[in-house]
């Protein structure tokens, strides 16, 4: 593995770890600063974090344009209040990345992110 690929590597297990479960009580207040983007749950949030951390402009905006990656919106915030949504959640600041984890989701680590 090539220095920058075990950086990338590293990078991956860091944000990995630093992903964890929130609930909506707990987003609030990130969401009234507009700081919360929703994930499409087809995408893995790890490697959002990942364009997010390169600033991969050209990704992000095509995820962005495609609707699978977008600001969260009132409607959304309305929608999470009543379900009491629990979500993976990794901060690339100012950000706060979400996905909203389904009740029959499991997530899987990858070997490799270990």
């Amino acid at each position: 593995m090539n220095p920058e690929q075990n950086n990338e590597h590293e990078l991956r297990q860091k944000l990995n770890r630093e992903t964890g479960k929130i609930e909506w009580s707990e987003l609030q207040r990130h969401f009234a600063r507009g700081v919360v983007i929703t994930v499409n749950s087809e995408l893995d949030l790890i490697d959002i974090a990942l364009k997010f951390t390169h600033d991969d402009d050209d990704e992000i905006d095509h995820w962005l344009s495609s609707g699978q990656l977008k600001r969260a919106d009132d409607d959304d915030a309305r929608q999470w209040q009543n379900n009491s949504t629990v979500f993976w959640a990794v901060v690339i600041a100012p950000w706060v990345l979400v996905q909203a984890q389904s009740r029959h989701r499991k997530i899987d680590i990858k070997q490799t992110d270990l």
